[in-house]
């Protein structure tokens, strides 16, 4: 038989009334209902791992909505994607190996230990500090389980590649890591870039991409150039900007600008010189901003 939760000391519990408590429950019912008699069949043959891509997916669908479309979409999404941790945790249930009781102590239990400067007698005021604190606790909890401690551990490495940077970054800063300011950022980002115009000068590559360039030559300035990219991911750190999201909306300016650009072109894009692209490119900027 379940026991209630124990509450810390400084816990408000939830008032069971509270429409946010009841809404959520009325979610976990309807989950049991598509996996219960006779439920739904494709609910009901989904397994933890065939629901995992929808973590992802319905994550990425949920940042979109954030970052593009109006509170209902954001609704909608972040709905999704609660729907799919609600189902993973009752597919655990059904296979005696989780539930969403366990899934719900865990985080909150976390969540407490992790914010002693609201749960406890610890100071913290202001987000630097409080993020201090919280990779101390973590790097605590991971060295009292003999896991690896090192002060960027933690950071799932299928990350998309812009996003762990920045997660890395932000470890590696918080550990001590760090330049006195921007401009340190900034001068780094100047020096990878001498390195890579280097590489590419002496590989012939920076005059012809088919330049017969020797392996080691290559893999120089692949080296150098991805050097670059973390550079400038390293940065948007600094600037306490997202470099997966500035990515994005580069790209998204990018598609803007070349699909207007398309529309203005005289006649096939491969049948134009460079300069009627680029200027064609220049007036897209300007129309699309």
């Amino acid at each position: 038989m379940k026991t209630a939760p124990t509450l810390h000391a400084s816990e408000t519990p939830a008032d069971p009334h509270d429409p946010r408590v009841l809404a959520f429950a009325r979610l976990v019912g309807i989950v049991d209902r598509l996996r219960g008699d006779p439920g739904c069949p494709w609910d009901k043959q989904q397994t933890i791992s065939s629901m995992a891509p929808s973590l992802i997916e319905e994550g990425h669908e949920a940042q979109e909505a954030i970052e593009r479309k109006g509170d209902a979409q954001v609704v909608e999404e972040c709905g999704d994607l609660l729907m799919v941790i609600a189902l993973i945790a009752r597919i655990g249930e059904d296979e005696r190996r989780f539930d969403m009781e366990q899934v719900a102590q865990a985080v909150s239990d976390k969540l407490v230990r992790r914010h002693p400067h609201v749960f406890g007698d610890v100071d913290a005021r202001d987000p630097d500090a409080v993020l201090k604190n919280w990779e101390a606790i973590k790097k605590a909890e991971r060295e009292a389980r003999q896991e690896d401690a090192s002060a960027l551990a933690g950071v799932p490495v299928a990350l998309p590649a812009l996003q762990r940077s920045a997660r890395i970054s932000s470890k590696a800063v918080s550990a001590g890591f760090a330049w006195h300011s921007v401009a340190g950022a900034v001068a780094k980002l100047r020096e990878e870039q001498r390195e890579l115009d280097e590489a590419l000068a002496a590989s012939g590559l920076d005059c012809d991409a088919r330049a017969a360039a020797s392996g080691e030559q290559r893999a120089a300035v692949e080296a150098e150039l991805g050097d670059v990219l973390l550079a400038g991911a390293f940065l948007a750190q600094y600037l306490k900007m997202d470099p997966e999201r500035l990515c994005r909306e580069a790209l998204f300016r990018f598609e803007k600008r070349f699909r207007a650009m398309e529309h203005d072109l005289p006649g096939p894009m491969k049948e134009q010189t460079l300069e009627v692209l680029m200027q064609a490119w220049g007036r897209a900027k300007r129309s699309t901003g």
